[in-house]
C-alpha cells in the first residue's frame, strides 16, 4: 500500500502567534476519510528550529490528500492563517508499506 505524507513548515511574521496558528490547524485534524495521522508542532524553547510551526499528516492515498485540501474547513483555515505566515514550505511524498 502507498501512503502519502503531507509535510508543511511555516515561518510566521510573529513567532508568538505559533500557538494560535497551531489551534487553527487542529480544526483540520479529522476532516476526511483516509486521513490517518495529523500532528502539529511548534518550536520548543531551547530546541533547534528554523521554522515556527510544522504539520505532518499521513493519508491513505493521493485521493484522500486531495479531498483534505479541497475540504471547506481546510480552505477556511488556510485563508485565516495566510496573513500570519511569512514563509511556507511543502513536501508531499509517497512511502511504500
Amino acid at each position: 500500500m502507498t501512503r502519502i505524507c503531507h509535510t508543511v513548515l511555516w515561518t510566521l511574521h510573529d513567532s508568538a502567534r505559533a500557538g494560535d496558528f497551531r489551534a487553527e490547524l487542529l480544526r483540520c485534524r479529522a476532516l476526511v476519510p483516509g486521513l490517518r495521522r495529523f500532528d502539529v508542532g511548534v518550536r520548543g524553547a531551547g530546541l533547534p528550529a528554523s521554522v515556527d510551526v510544522a504539520l505532518v499528516a499521513w493519508f491513505d492515498d493521493a485521493a484522500a490528500l486531495a479531498a483534505y485540501q479541497d475540504h471547506p474547513t481546510h480552505q477556511a483555515v488556510s485563508e485565516r492563517i495566510a496573513p500570519w505566515r511569512r514563509e511556507r514550505h511543502i513536501l508531499d511524498f509517497e512511502l511504500e508499506h
